[in-house]
């Protein structure tokens, strides 16, 4: 266990640098949803809209804050209440990465989905070329499922990664 005081917290206006930070960094773009650059006024756009309710946006985005400071963000996405299931990503700023911070945070959104949200499990797309996530989400637990030919950027495999939780 980490000595750092790890919490995840809903976004603020604040957030803005950092998820500005994270939606332009073009060497994430691969492993995400994300194609294009994002504006500062799109990014409050998307701040200001966020209700922090997974029910009514259909996912959850939580600034992963470490000491006080603002050190990544996790996503539950594809949120389905009747299946009891979410899909999970996560990223850490470069400079908090190999410090054990992005399994803590993995756990805390296991834990918060477990408790609050009554999932039974969470999942996980990763390439098979991001080996660092490949082995934080063993480091976390999740187990690979399935290979998936072509399935990021119609030409790369990726490894679907499952926990489930008790």
């Amino acid at each position: 266990m980490s000595s750092n005081k790890l919490k995840l917290r809903a976004l603020e206006p604040e957030d803005l640098q950092l998820i500005y930070e994270i939606e332009n960094d073009e060497s994430l773009w691969p492993w995400s949803s994300t194609g294009q650059p994002l504006s500062r006024y799109s990014v409050r756009q998307y701040l200001a809209s966020q209700h922090a309710d997974i029910y009514q946006d259909g996912e959850l985005r939580l600034v992963v804050d470490c000491n006080g400071q603002s050190c990544g963000a996790t996503d539950l996405t594809n949120f389905d209440p009747r299946h009891l299931r979410a899909e999970v990503s996560i990223v850490m700023l470069p400079s908090w990465r190999r410090q054990g911070l992005g399994r803590e945070a993995l756990q805390c959104l296991s834990d918060y989905a477990r408790r609050h949200l009554r999932l039974r499990s969470l999942y996980a797309y990763v390439s098979v070329d991001n080996l660092p996530a490949q082995a934080l989400f063993r480091a976390a637990g999740y187990e690979p499922m399935a290979q998936l030919p072509c399935w990021i950027e119609g030409r790369q495999t990726a490894t679907l990664f499952q926990t489930i939780l008790s």
